[in-house]
């Protein structure tokens, strides 16, 4: 019965460190497969721009202009590899994701098109 209980703790915290192992490599995306992740991702969003359904906000992420569920699943895939991104850059720069954030959503703004919803430093929304 001892041998059985050791051998299961053993096959146990062989589990648990496999699974640590494999949520690690998980949580540490190459920048690469985020980039090709949001490039695919790119005409979808633009389509959502130019129907006024979503803005760029200031703080570097997609917003929600007109209630719509149209494209959420994109939206939220978009900014949640925003986030990543973000982080990415916070860590080598030592600057915060915050600032990172909103470092990119000037740089947005001004390669936005005519027409679509950008959020200016002050909070206030205009069309560009």
């Amino acid at each position: 019965m001892i041998k059985h209980n050791k051998l299961g703790i053993l096959l146990l915290a062989a589990v648990f460190s496999f699974m640590a192992v494999m949520l690690e490599v998980r949580a540490a995306e190459s920048p690469a497969t985020i980039k090709k992740r949001m490039q695919s991702r790119l005409a979808a969003i633009e389509a959502l721009k130019t129907k006024g359904i979503v803005g760029e906000n200031n703080k570097g992420f997609l917003n929600y202009r007109k209630k719509s569920n149209e494209g959420k699943t994109i939206v939220d895939a978009e900014n949640a590899d925003r986030a990543k991104i973000y982080k990415m850059i916070a860590g080598k720069t030592r600057v915060s994701e915050k600032i990172v954030g909103q470092q990119r959503a000037k740089k947005i703004a001004q390669s936005s098109k005519s027409g679509q919803w950008i959020q200016k430093q002050n909070g206030q929304w205009t069309k560009k």
